[in-house]
């Protein structure tokens, strides 16, 4: 029993089959769910279908990842069915150049959903992670594949103390969450994002006439800090977070002068000593 996907009954698998009956109706963006035991990374597993023509609104969650990546590369691994681990497949029909708003949309959408279902209170650092209080609950990642965007997250729902990835992390049974069930969690995180998705894409990708800018600003952790930015070369950048454009850029405020920053422009961002 001791290789049995059921055999640590606090940390039960999921249902493909309940998640596709449950999220997969006519007229819903999810055109299907697909769940596999472990994958290398269901980022890089899903831009291969997005090669090979997949739907938009397809869905891959693996309950084990063994090759997980973050932003810049950075790995994010957890144990077996411990944390949702899935992506997206999007095909939207807005401007390249507003869809560098994807990810930030996707962390808001996540951010509403678990806040609401587990009664924490859950803030965004700049771009897309989730955070609790200053420790990580989970990170966003989107990568383009020709006219396709995938989009993956990594949320940790059940790890404890000696099990997380970095020091700097929490779960949701560390922070006594009210909800730790991750099927209900996923339904309710891909709900979100269906519902901010569809608001952005019928307002032709303008972040704030779909109100995706005003509500990643009210939920935003960085905005109105002081941070540190740590740009690529060694060099770095402190200064008054003052807010995010209409790009998605953080905007920073430092020796009198005002920069602003793509995510590919920098390494990372940290609350300033």
């Amino acid at each position: 029993m001791s290789d049995s996907r059921y055999s640590d009954l606090e940390r039960p698998p999921l249902s493909a089959a309940a998640l596709n009956r449950a999220l997969v109706r006519p007229g819903s963006l999810w055109t299907g769910v697909t769940v596999v035991e472990s994958t290398g990374s269901t980022n890089a597993d899903l831009a291969e279908s997005a090669r090979e023509g997949a739907q938009e609104g397809t869905v891959l969650v693996a309950e084990a990842q063994v090759a997980g990546r973050g932003r810049l590369g950075r790995g994010w691994s957890v144990p077996p069915r411990a944390g949702l681990t899935f992506s997206i497949l999007l095909r939207p029909e807005v401007p390249v150049a507003d869809q560098g708003w994807l990810p930030l949309l996707y962390a808001v959408a996540a951010a509403s959903a678990v806040r609401r279902l587990c009664e924490v209170d859950v803030r965004l650092k700049w771009p897309n992670d989730l955070l609790i209080g200053e420790r990580k609950l989970a990170g966003v990642l989107a990568e383009r594949t020709d006219d396709a965007v995938v989009i993956g997250m990594g949320l940790n729902v059940s790890l404890r103390p000696d099990e997380l990835p970095v020091e700097t992390a929490t779960s949701l049974v560390i922070e006594q969450a009210a909800c730790v069930d991750r099927d209900p969690l996923l339904r309710a995180v891909l709900r979100e994002v269906e519902g901010h998705y569809r608001d952005w894409t019928a307002a032709g990708g303008d972040a704030e006439a779909a109100g995706l800018r005003p509500a990643y600003l009210a939920g935003c952790a960085t905005v109105g800090r002081r941070v540190r930015v740590e740009l690529p070369g060694g060099r770095a950048l402190t200064g008054l977070a003052t807010g995010v454009d209409g790009a998605g850029h953080l905007q920073v405020e430092s020796a009198g002068e005002r920069y602003t920053l793509s995510a590919g422009d920098v390494v990372h961002v940290r609350a300033a000593e």
